[in-house]
């Protein structure tokens, strides 16, 4: 597993629950990806790594298919219960 070459930034909550999930999964970030397009959220790679990096905004579509996705919920995604 590659490690996070840049700190984390401060423009979202989700992004290392996003990435906690999702290792938990066992899931790269493409099979994240090819799971949200099939809801409907189409973003590129590096625009996931970014999110995940907390370095971009989340939309409230993006929010609720990760949830969906990851199989945990919007409240656990914004860190509202452990």
């Amino acid at each position: 597993m590659k490690t996070r070459k840049l700190e984390l930034g401060n423009r979202n909550l989700v992004g290392a629950r996003v990435t906690q999930a999702r290792l938990r999964l066992g899931m790269k970030q493409i099979e994240l990806l090819a799971r949200l397009q099939t809801s409907g959220v189409d973003i590129s790679i590096p625009a996931l790594s970014l999110l995940e990096g907390q370095k971009r905004p989340v939309t409230d579509f993006e929010l609720c298919a990760l949830a969906d996705v990851l199989h945990v919920s919007v409240d656990w995604l914004l860190g509202r219960e452990k």
